[in-house]
This record gives C-alpha cells, sequence and structure tokens, in this order.
C-alpha cells in the first residue's frame, strides 16, 4: 500500500519549457491575468475559473491537497516567466496507485503550444518513476476536441 502524503505532497517539476510549482494563493493576480487572456473562463466544455472565482477555486484545490485528494500547480512558461494555467493529480488513489491528470486550463495564448505536452509528459514521468503508479486517467469532455488531439499526441 502507497503512502497517500507522499502521493500529495507539493513538487516542483521543470521542463524546458515549463515550471509546475506548487499551488498557492500567491499565484492569484497572475491565474486572473492568464483566464483573461483569451476570456477562456467563458468555455462552454470546460470549467476555468473566472477571475473573480479565481481565489475561491485555488482554496478549493489546496483544500482538497489537505485532504489527500488532490495536488495542484501553477504552471510558467519559461520563455516568458508568466503563469499561464494550472493542471493537477486528482482522484488521487494511492492504495491503488493511481491518478488521475486533469482540472487542467491554459491561458489562450499558451494552448496549441509545446506547454501542454511537456506538462502531461513532467506529471507522467513523476506519477510513475516517483509516485510507483501503475495507472494514470486522462479525462476532458468530448466536445474538448483541442484537449482530446493534445493527449492523442503524447502517444
Amino acid at each position: 500500500m502507497n503512502d497517500l502524503s507522499v502521493f500529495a505532497s507539493a513538487v516542483t517539476l521543470q521542463g524546458r519549457h515549463v515550471v509546475l510549482e506548487p499551488l498557492a494563493l500567491i499565484h492569484h493576480d497572475e491565474l486572473v491575468a492568464a483566464t483573461q487572456d483569451g476570456d477562456i473562463w467563458r468555455l462552454w466544455y470546460t470549467t476555468v475559473p473566472s477571475p473573480e472565482g479565481m481565489r475561491a477555486e485555488i482554496e478549493r484545490r489546496l483544500r482538497l491537497q489537505t485532504q489527500g485528494l488532490m495536488l495542484p500547480f501553477a504552471v510558467r512558461r519559461i520563455d516568458t516567466g508568466s503563469v499561464c494555467g494550472m493542471t493537477t493529480y486528482m482522484n488521487i488513489d494511492a492504495a491503488n496507485a493511481r491518478v488521475e491528470i486533469g482540472s487542467t486550463w491554459y491561458a489562450r495564448s499558451a494552448q496549441r503550444t509545446a506547454i501542454n505536452t511537456e506538462c502531461k509528459r513532467l506529471l507522467l514521468g513523476h506519477a510513475f518513476e516517483r509516485l510507483g503508479c501503475i495507472a494514470v486517467e486522462f479525462r476532458t469532455h468530448w466536445m474538448n476536441h483541442a484537449s482530446r488531439a493534445a493527449i492523442e499526441r503524447l502517444g
């Protein structure tokens, strides 16, 4: 049996294009700015916090982390140094060595770049190599064609 605390322990993951930082309230203003890049909180087929709801969403994710159910990250671009979105390990099942990667969103300017692919690869690598997961799940709305295509490209 795996230790739940290990699955929900804050960790920083870095690649060539992004740094996944443990989510914190200090990311609030940058995350609000990221949602305003393309007004992405208005998309109907995905859930992105509105600028007004960002603090509550950060607090919700951090609360789930303290319960061992989620490990949330702020996604920081290396090229600009700005935060461009959020991603998480969620539905953590340490007893069965399983996690889901989801609740992910990116500013419009970060979409269709290397950012999403690298984030997913960093999360997959950490899940399998460090956490000892035997399964990682992706879940997205069936109408979110861009997200589904990005997951396929991980191949």
